[in-house]
């Protein structure tokens, strides 16, 4: 029986460009598109973008990109999403009236990146994350869902976009599916699964393979700015609104690396993760804070170098 191989990609906002560097350099070692090195992904906001981005069939059937060309969109996708006029800052109170952005630039840059593929579509099995605000629950866009029921297809460009409408930053989402059903109102599945690696087990234990399975965790990077005690004693819920949102995303990833360590057995969960050299907020895309990230994802790279070899030999072996 052939392993299940399983990548996780968390959220994270444009530090996304880290765990894109580091699927970037395992095609070039693998010599494979990503589509074809794993039999599922699970992503998470930013995380969702890439695996969306790296299944989406081109016309020769192929993925549409490269991992080394999605390294090369988000140079241009980060200040694109992430723009900010005066006018829009004056409106929100820089975000505590209402969102940052307007979700029009996000939106734009997936259909431009995904165009009219459907969830059905995509060249290996997806997962992506999302929450109703409506009806309080996690919902899941699956491939195999999508290609079992129409009612649970959807354009892929419109289930990125909830998946990364991450609350105070963007408005959240209104999705219906091609069908023409409507799911409710949906924003980040960040905020219950920064780090989708336990979904996609579920995904792999409904399937009774949890003994043969390989799973490539990917993490944006975790902040390691502390929160001092004399200033968060007395913090009330504005001083909190943002910083709680980092406490949680962390806390969420942290926790589940943890559970798929311990579920797991050993060689079979590789996650590959750095701490920022800094503070870097999930809208931050300046071009010099890009750079910066480019160089963190091929320092972990650098430093990760022999744990890639193992993983790329089980998936070029897959």
């Amino acid at each position: 029986m052939t392993i299940v191989r399983v990548l996780a990609i968390d959220g994270g906002g444009i530090r996304g460009m880290i765990p894109a560097v580091v699927l970037a350099e395992l095609e070039r070692r693998a010599e494979r598109p990503i589509a074809e090195l794993f039999d599922l992904i699970a992503g998470t906001s930013t995380g969702g973008i890439l695996a969306a981005a790296l299944t989406v069939p081109g016309g020769d059937g192929r993925p549409r990109s490269t991992a080394a060309e999605v390294v090369r969109h988000y140079e241009h996708l980060g200040p694109r999403v992430f723009d900010r006029s005066l006018l829009r800052r004056i409106v929100s109170a820089d975000g505590l009236l209402d969102e940052r952005y307007d979700s029009d630039g996000l939106r734009s840059a997936l259909d431009d990146e995904l165009g009219d593929a459907r969830l059905s579509q995509t060249l290996t099995d997806v997962v992506l994350t999302a929450y109703d605000l409506e009806q309080r629950r996690a919902v899941f866009f699956r491939t195999w869902r999508a290609l079992a029921d129409p009612s649970q297809d959807f354009r892929l460009a419109d289930a990125v976009l909830a998946t990364a409408s991450a609350p105070t930053y963007f408005e959240p989402a209104r999705v219906s599916s091609v069908a023409g059903g409507r799911v409710g109102t949906l924003v980040d599945g960040g905020v219950f699964a920064t780090n989708p690696s336990m979904c996609a087990l579920a995904e792999v234990a409904r399937m009774g393979r949890l003994d043969d399975v390989l799973v490539v965790s990917l993490g944006t990077g975790s902040k390691t700015d502390p929160i001092p005690y004399d200033e968060a004693r007395g913090w009330g819920r504005l001083e909190w609104a943002q910083p709680i949102l980092d406490v949680v995303f962390d806390g969420a990833a942290d926790t589940v690396d943890f559970q798929a360590a311990q579920l797991l057995p050993d060689g079979s969960y590789h996650r590959f993760q750095v701490e920022l050299p800094r503070g870097i907020a999930l809208d931050d895309a300046s071009p010099a804070t890009i750079a910066e990230l480019r160089a963190v994802g091929m320092q972990l790279v650098q430093d990760r170098s022999d744990d890639l070899d193992t993983v790329v030999a089980v998936l070029a072996g897959g």
